[in-house]
C-alpha cells in the first residue's frame, strides 16, 4: 500500500458514497461497520463498492473511531488515493468558458476545517463554479472538512492558490465583480445587483477579511441581522450571499420570459 503522504481518509455516509461515484478506481479499501444490521444507506454504499471491485472489510466500530479521529463516521471510511486540488491554472482554464452568471466563492483565511467544508457545501447547493483559497492561509481539506462539505468536495472544484490578493486583482480583470462581506460595511447585500459575473469573498472566524483583500474588493457589504446575535458562521453567510445572487438572476430571468404587453 502507498505511504501516507500519498492516501486520505474519507468517513460519513455521504462524503463515502460521493468518493465512490466520484472515482471509485482512487479508492484502495473500504471499512465498514453495521452492527449485523445494516441500515439502507450502508446497504447502498456496500452494493457500490461490489459493482466498484472495491475491497471491503467489516470492522468493529472503535477501529472506525480511530480511523476518523473521533468524527462521526456513520458507520463508514475510505482509503483512497489524495486526489489534487485545483491549481491556479485550472482557475483561468474555468474562466476561458464564457458563462454570463459566473459565480464564485472567495474564503480569505478560514482556520477551522469544519467551516471550509461549510462553505463549500453552502457554494455547492448555489450552483456556484468554484472556491478559491489561499494556499497557505486556509484550513487544509481534512476528513473532517470533506464529512461536513456532505459531497461537495467531490464535485466543486478548490482553487488554491499561491497569493489571494493577486488572484482576485485577474479575476476582475477578466470581468468578475467583487463584493467582500463585512459586518460594519454601511451597505446592505440586499441592496446591490447581484446579476453579474460574481465573487464573493468571505473573511476568517474571527478578524474577516484581511485589509488587501478588502482593498481588492469592488464593494464591501453587510447581511443585515435582526435578532440578538452579533455575528454568523462564516459558511452561513457565504450561504446566504450566494443564494440572495441566485434569487436576484432568477429574478431577472423570469421578467425576462415575461410577455410583452
Amino acid at each position: 500500500m502507498s505511504g501516507r503522504n500519498d492516501s486520505e481518509i474519507v468517513y460519513g455516509v455521504h462524503a463515502a458514497r460521493h468518493a465512490l461515484e466520484a472515482d471509485a478506481k482512487a479508492v484502495r479499501l473500504l471499512w465498514l461497520h453495521d452492527d449485523g444490521r445494516p441500515r439502507q444507506v450502508l446497504r447502498a454504499i456496500l452494493e457500490l463498492a461490489g459493482r466498484q471491485g472495491v475491497t471491503v472489510r467489516r470492522v468493529e466500530r472503535r477501529r472506525l473511531d480511530r480511523l476518523s479521529r473521533g468524527g462521526r463516521h456513520q458507520g463508514v471510511a475510505l482509503l483512497r488515493r489524495r486526489l489534487p486540488t485545483a491549481s491556479p491554472r485550472d482557475l483561468q482554464a474555468l474562466l476561458a468558458i464564457e458563462r454570463p452568471q459566473r459565480l464564485l466563492l472567495a474564503v480569505d483565511g478560514i482556520q477551522d476545517p469544519h467551516n471550509l467544508g461549510a462553505c463549500m457545501r453552502a457554494a455547492d447547493a448555489a450552483g456556484a463554479d468554484g472556491i478559491v483559497v489561499p494556499r497557505h492561509r486556509s484550513a487544509p481539506l481534512t476528513p473532517a472538512a470533506r464529512k461536513v462539505a456532505c459531497g461537495a468536495a467531490e464535485r466543486l472544484p478548490l482553487f488554491c492558490v499561491p497569493n489571494l490578493r493577486q488572484a482576485l486583482e485577474r479575476l476582475r480583470e477578466t470581468g468578475l465583480w467583487l463584493l467582500g462581506l463585512d459586518a460594519d460595511a454601511p451597505t446592505a447585500i440586499y441592496d446591490l445587483d447581484l446579476c453579474r459575473p460574481l465573487v464573493v469573498a468571505v473573511g476568517s472566524e474571527g478578524t474577516g477579511l484581511r485589509r488587501l483583500t478588502r482593498l481588492c474588493c469592488d464593494r464591501l457589504a453587510r447581511i443585515p441581522l435582526r435578532g440578538s446575535v452579533e455575528s454568523l458562521n462564516v459558511g452561513v453567510a457565504a450561504g446566504i450571499a450566494l443564494f440572495e445572487a441566485v434569487r436576484q438572476r432568477r429574478a431577472q430571468e423570469g421578467k425576462a420570459s415575461e410577455p410583452g404587453p
